[in-house]
């Protein structure tokens, strides 16, 4: 067997040795509220608030799959592992508390490309008042694997799930769908770029490495009793709205001319010639929330409840999705999305 050389090596994950990376980078990252018994036994003991439930998810950021190492600062990567699950959560109204972060790493890593993932995981669990409270460490001659496993809580009156949805009720999503998959579009095509404003590329690149998951909507949401449906957009919006369809044994119709084209979009479509109505409907990695809800309190989502969602369609009792183009006709929606194992996965 070939010797180590990065044993020894300075600054690299094998010079420091399981234990002494797991100390390191937990003294990163807030502990949080709610612990009984915090990293260094053999497991967490966390009190949950009374009354409430448990909400529990996990995804896992794997290098070459989810993300390219050589496009994607490690600040940006810790954000988005842990913004992925804190969408999860969302998507149930509830509210995020604990997370357990995995790392599968080659020993021959820098420790400091390790420090910047957690400086910025840190930053957005910090927002979210989210302790990191252990995990695990292994070591692979293969990919870098961000795994992370997150805790919440949610009152069992008032959690959101992807059934539930009826005839004539309205259809939303919050924010800009799209952008992500746009950004992403321009980070494996960099010479597109040269055509685009460079805000627009700032924009639509971050909106892909960092996304911001719509936690606190969620939470309101929840609170107001209002949403019969909901599901967060990782997927793609129309293989998303597909999962809720499935659940709630419904159908639905959306209107083109009601999808959110943000103005980013709007010139890169200009520049580049890309449809932002197949970005929307199929980019997927946004981490929005799709909701439904009853058509008679459609005016409350922006209104009392002030939430940055726009309505795009009507929930059907025929099964299927359907889109109705701004010429009036309608026609079959495909639930494309993304799928690991399905053809063209090793491309994402």
């Amino acid at each position: 067997m070939a010797a180590d050389r990065s044993a020894g090596a300075p600054g690299l994950v094998g010079a420091i040795g399981e234990f002494g990376l797991i100390g390191r980078l937990l003294a990163r990252v807030p502990a949080g509220g709610g612990l009984l018994v915090g990293a260094g036994d053999d497991a967490a003991v966390l009190e949950l608030t009374p009354g409430s439930a448990l909400v529990a998810t996990c995804d896992g950021q794997v290098e070459n799959v989810h993300f390219l190492r050589g496009g994607t600062p490690p600040r940006a990567l810790g954000h988005r592992a842990l913004a992925v699950n804190l969408s999860d959560v969302a998507a149930m109204g509830g509210r995020p508390r604990w997370a357990l972060v995995a790392l599968t790493l080659p020993p021959d890593l820098e420790v400091a490309w390790l420090d910047e993932l957690y400086d910025g995981m840190a930053a957005l669990a910090e927002r979210h008042g989210v302790g990191v409270v252990g995990g695990n460490v292994a070591r692979t001659a293969g990919p870098i694997v961000v795994d992370v496993t997150l805790l919440g809580e949610v009152r069992p009156g008032e959690r959101l799930t992807r059934a539930g949805a009826r005839p004539g009720d309205a259809v939303f999503v919050t924010g800009a769908p799209g952008e992500s998959a746009a950004g992403l579009r321009l980070l494996l095509e960099p010479e597109r770029q040269r055509s685009v404003p460079h805000r627009d590329v700032e924009r639509l690149l971050e909106r892909h490495r960092a996304p911001a998951p719509r936690v606190d909507e969620g939470q309101r949401l929840a609170r107001s009793g209002l949403a019969t449906a909901a599901i967060d957009v990782s997927d793609g919006l129309a293989a998303d709205l597909g999962h809720l369809l499935a659940a709630s044994s419904v159908g639905a119709t959306l209107d083109e001319a009601a999808l959110p084209v943000s103005s980013p979009l709007r010139r890169l479509a200009a520049a580049t010639g890309i449809d932002p109505i197949e970005l929307i409907l199929h980019g997927g990695e946004d981490y929005e929330l799709l909701f439904t809800c009853e058509a008679g309190g459609a005016e409350r989502v922006g209104g009392e409840l002030g939430l940055p969602a726009t309505r795009i369609g009507t929930i059907d009792r025929e099964p299927g999705l359907r889109l109705r183009g701004r010429g009036g006709v309608v026609r079959p929606l495909a639930a494309r999305g993304h799928d690991h194992f399905g053809s063209g996965a090793e491309a994402r």
